[in-house]
């Protein structure tokens, strides 16, 4: 401090960002004096010449070893105590157990740091601005290294959540529900070669480069605008998600559903695009809850069949799409559906096309009476879970030149889904609980 002082009185003007950066980093310095003497001021926390190893055994002392911690204030050097077990042929540091520092060099401050920007940009972006922001020194691979691992932590408790919820232990006390969704979708996560061995693609290569992460959203309603539409809560939607079968991704989002108060709920709504493998999860997990084909969904599904049949740029066009996006928004299905049988299309891939479509609408038409559900002041779009997809996956998973691990990849959606959903700090606080 006194050299910053000698050098304002020499300098001729003010360099305020170089002052306040000299003045930041010689406080972390300082700090990270105060905090080693603190962590060190138990002189290794010796707890006598045995201890129980934990697996029916005793370990015995042998000596003092330092570790060099990072922490939020600079790096400090720790000593530990250090017992073995012969039995188990393993080392025991009592101390980095209840520090929270057990095989790693970062404290729990600098790895809740790690995780939140692994979360948010890519490891060497978060790595850059925990150096500029912070003054925290890591590595672009520790960053990635922590990220996983915490976001495999909360993994573990979701997974700890599923069979509760699964096993009927989970009753939470919530107040009455007048309605509850559950949004569901599919989007792609770019994945290493490994990760799609024998799998299909759908380009003309037909090597499959991405694998579906499966998404679920729930979100709650309570009432409606001055014009009668739907209005969803404030703060009320929450996001699970992970690269899994439909029938993990059931579990997992009905476990989501009882958590936010499934057995308080009046009405359940359940909103996907169509694919049959949604309406399955519902079927099992929400029986009796209305399904709502999302009407944008729908919607492009016309656009697409219209642009087949008369050209992306055809007079015929404009007028075709609007006259039977219409009648489906009064939920006039089977006269959308009578217009696409009356169609003659040439060629194999058009009428194939027609085909396909008619089946999608044919196959969903009581799922898309949206005169009816919007009398019901009923959701009948799910917006919410097309924004989930861009901000959980597509901002941080689908960023150029990007290739995942299944198991990484599920690591960062589990991050983002808990910071997204407003459970990062309630899951920091319980994370080393018990």
């Amino acid at each position: 401090m006194d050299r910053l002082f000698h050098e304002r009185e020499r300098a001729s003007h003010l360099d305020l960002e170089a002052i306040e950066f000299s003045v930041r980093h010689a406080m972390h310095q300082v700090g990270g004096i105060a905090l080693a003497k603190i962590l060190n001021a138990d002189s290794g926390d010796h707890r006598g010449p045995r201890i129980p190893c934990g697996s029916g055994h005793e370990a015995s002392f042998l000596d003092y070893r330092v570790k060099k911690l990072t922490t939020v204030l600079s790096e400090v050097l720790v000593t530990r105590s250090y017992y073995h077990c012969k039995e188990c042929q393993r080392g025991i540091f009592p101390k980095d157990r209840d520090l929270d520092i057990e095989n790693t060099s970062f404290s729990p401050g600098v790895r809740r740091m790690m995780a939140r920007v692994g979360a948010k940009e890519s490891f060497d972006e978060g790595r850059s601005d925990l150096e500029a922001l912070a003054g925290v020194m890591v590595t672009a691979k520790a960053v990635e290294r922590v990220s996983e691992e915490i976001g495999g932590q909360i993994e573990v408790a979701a997974i700890q959540e599923r069979e509760n919820a699964m096993e009927g232990r989970v009753v939470p006390l919530w107040p009455v529900i007048p309605k509850m969704y559950i949004a569901i979708d599919g989007t792609g996560v770019p994945v290493s070669p490994s990760e799609t061995e024998g799998r299909k693609g759908k380009d003309e290569t037909g090597i499959a480069k991405t694998r579906e992460s499966k998404l679920g959203c729930v979100f709650t309603q309570s009432k409606l605008d001055k014009e009668g539409y739907a209005v969803r809560d404030d703060d009320s939607t929450t996001y699970v998600g992970a690269i899994e079968t439909a029938y993990e991704c059931g579990k997992r989002i009905y476990a989501e559903a009882v958590r936010r108060g499934l057995n308080r709920v009046q009405k359940v709504t359940v909103l996907g695009d169509g694919a049959p493998w949604i309406w399955g999860i519902s079927s099992d997990h929400f029986p009796g809850a209305i399904q709502i084909v999302d009407l944008y969904h729908a919607l492009e599904h016309i656009a697409h069949l219209g642009k087949i049949l008369y050209g992306p740029r055809g007079w015929v066009l404009p007028r075709w799409i609007e006259t039977q996006s219409e009648a489906l928004k009064e939920g006039e299905v089977e006269k959308v559906i009578a217009v696409m049988k009356r169609l003659k299309p040439q060629g194999h891939s058009r009428k194939e096309e027609v085909r396909k479509t008619i089946h999608y609408f044919e196959t969903n038409k009581d799922r898309m009476r949206y005169a009816d559900f919007r009398k019901q002041g009923l959701f009948v779009g799910s917006g919410v879970m097309e924004a989930g997809c861009k901000t959980i996956v597509g901002q941080r998973l689908k960023q150029s030149g990007m290739r995942w691990t299944v198991q990484g990849a599920n690591a960062i959606i589990a991050l983002r889904c808990t910071q997204i959903s407003g459970r990062w700090e309630k899951f920091w606080e319980n994370r080393t609980a018990g």
